[in-house]
């Protein structure tokens, strides 16, 4: 018999056959051909391949011309992208102003550590002694009596330090945005209190 007869008759019983057969058009698996019922079992790491033709080789470059790739492998004679490694930095638009520069700069608070950290005003502990006993004191009323002459309009919280001398006015209410420690021991210690506000609103929080 024939080659051709042959295969006419593998045709012809793959005709009268009932059951549907598929050929996996794979060399590396063509003499192992997946099974129908291979969804059946629990897939995990044990069994879970690649489907047919989904991964393949990579392309070897530089072994001669007749491989296909030989010689300059792909990337032309001459010029910067010809060259070994990495040549060109992420955002490079050939010496023209790039699209990270052309934009705008809007000022927000990025995540830089410059960003994250309070800037107050402060106030010392002899700012305070210049004041009647008994008072009311926040920065508003240390401006107005001329006790603070250096004003930072920029800077709208304000804290309470301290240093610069002991305490000597007593009873005082001083409202601030942040005190330290060693300040509101010495204005408890005279008989004061210490209140809290909002950096936000300017309202009052609690008695700090």
């Amino acid at each position: 018999m024939g080659a051709f007869g042959g295969q006419r008759l593998a045709v012809a019983n793959m005709a009268s056959e009932n059951t549907m057969t598929m050929k996996v058009f794979d060399w590396k698996r063509r003499e192992n051909p997946e099974s129908a019922e291979w969804h059946s079992e629990p897939v995990d790491v044990t069994n879970i391949k690649p489907a047919p033709g989904a991964t393949k080789r990579r392309k070897r470059v530089g072994r001669g011309i007749a491989a296909g790739q030989g010689a300059s492998c792909g990337k032309g004679m001459r010029g910067q992208k010809s060259r070994s490694g990495e040549s060109i930095r992420r955002g490079f638009e050939g010496g023209q102003t790039p699209l990270y520069r052309r934009l705008p700069k809007f000022r927000g608070k990025p995540l830089g550590p410059g960003h994250t950290r309070e800037i107050f005003s402060i106030i010392k502990l002899s700012d305070l002694n210049k004041m009647a006993d008994g008072s009311e004191v926040d920065h508003a009323k240390l401006v107005d009596d001329k006790v603070l002459t250096k004003v930072n309009k920029g800077r709208k919280i304000f804290k309470v330090l301290g240093n610069g001398g002991e305490l000597t006015a007593s009873g005082l209410t001083v409202k601030a945005h942040a005190f330290t420690k060693t300040a509101k021991a010495a204005i408890e210690a005279k008989g004061g209190k210490c209140v809290l506000l909002s950096k936000t609103t300017q309202e009052v929080l609690q008695e700090a």
